[in-house]
């Protein structure tokens, strides 16, 4: 009702409420309170631009599995024998823009604005980079039996998504 225009659809309003939830200044100004309690929206003039927006970055968020890949500067080591026994390390260095894959495999150029694009309390590289770690599981009938996870086997896909999030986390910023 604040708009005062009824040709307003449902879709527009959720495209306007995702943009306004991911605006810096928002989250910014009202970081305490989105901790505490869910979030109240504010009526920004221009509804009409904050709905081209919210969804355009919708259509970016949802379609992150085809972004364009980030030109990341790949670093192999030469000379390892045993490629199948690399130790898994996926750490991430923001200070120095560099995600190490594992004992050979280093990636370098990591935008300093990628970090920045959070999932929840984690940027979105942080949520990947845990998501695809080896867990040992602690009942032992289950690591015996039913955890077959091998990040050896994942180690290309990653890579590509990584580069994919890096292009989305930064047109997100």
């Amino acid at each position: 009702t604040h708009y005062q225009d009824p040709k307003i659809s449902k879709q527009a309003i959720f495209h306007y409420t995702y943009a306004v939830l991911h605006n810096p200044a928002y989250r910014q100004k009202y970081e305490l309170n989105l901790k505490r309690e869910f979030p109240r929206l504010p009526f920004y003039p221009h509804f009409g631009q904050w709905v081209k927006w919210g969804k355009a970055l919708m259509e970016l968020h949802i379609d992150y599995e085809t972004a364009k890949k980030y030109p990341l500067k790949r670093q192999d080591l030469t000379g390892l024998t045993n490629l199948s026994g690399l130790k898994v390390k996926l750490q991430a260095d923001k200070l120095a823009g560099t995600i190490a894959i594992d004992e050979q495999t280093t990636l370098h150029g990591i935008p300093e604005v990628a970090w920045e694009y959070k999932l929840g309390n984690r940027s979105a590289l942080e949520w990947i980079l845990d998501q695809y770690k080896e867990k040992k599981p602690s009942d032992p009938t289950i690591a015996e039996k039913f955890n077959t996870y091998r990040f050896a086997a994942y180690k290309e896909p990653v890579i590509e998504l990584l580069q994919r999030v890096c292009t989305v986390s930064e047109r997100t910023v």
